[in-house]
């Protein structure tokens, strides 16, 4: 699917034409340029690779830079695959906002904030044990009973327990395009999107 790689700026508000309070997701998206076009028959699927945010060349391989290179382009920090692109693009293109208007609906790919090791009450919503009366010390959070003890005397594969949270790829679906502004490679998105600002987000139409 046609889609664009962007970098999140942070939130903000304002009332459309109706009056309405609408939250959004400021979003600099592009200017993405086209790296490789990969076909069935050289590569065994076909997909366009994009890439996006400009890098020192001192912080780039030689090897990357030989890539780059190819598509007459500076080296590049974020490299994206997105398969079966809706218009044929050939190496060097650059693609823009303007692959969007507004109303449209689309999907927007990002990495959840890292929250390190949490509880089970964070993590996975436990409700925690009742009241601290009654001699309850210092139980209220923790996750209880973790099995049977003899049999089978082990804890159960995907057992809901403290760990590491956050940190994953989401993606969260059929968020409305509510403006454009292709002068500054904007794209306000409303709601929310996952990932902190400077993150790097895919927009999928």
């Amino acid at each position: 699917m046609s889609g664009i790689i962007g970098k999140k700026i942070g939130m903000t508000s304002f009332f459309d034409a109706n009056g309405k309070y609408v939250p959004c997701t400021v979003i600099e998206a592009g200017p993405c340029v086209v790296t490789q076009v990969k076909t069935n028959e050289k590569d065994g699927y076909s997909a366009l690779q994009l890439s996006f945010d400009e890098k020192k060349e001192k912080n780039t391989s030689s090897a990357m830079k030989g890539h780059f290179a190819l598509a007459k382009t500076t080296p590049k920090r974020k490299v994206v695959e997105f398969r079966s692109f809706e218009e044929a693009k050939n190496l060097g293109d650059v693609i823009t906002v303007d692959l969007f208007v507004e109303g449209d609906f689309v999907d927007v790919v990002g990495t959840s904030k890292g929250k390190g090791f949490q509880g089970v009450v964070k993590r996975h919503g436990f409700s925690g044990v009742g009241g601290s009366s009654h001699g309850q010390h210092d139980r209220q959070r923790a996750p209880g009973s973790l099995g049977a003890s003899s049999d089978p005397s082990r804890v159960l594969p995907g057992k809901r327990m403290g760990g590491r949270t956050g940190g994953n790829r989401k993606k969260v679906q059929n968020l409305e395009v509510v403006k454009i502004m292709a002068d500054k490679n904007v794209i306000l998105i409303k709601g929310s999107v996952p990932g902190a600002k400077g993150s790097y987000v895919l927009i999928e139409k």
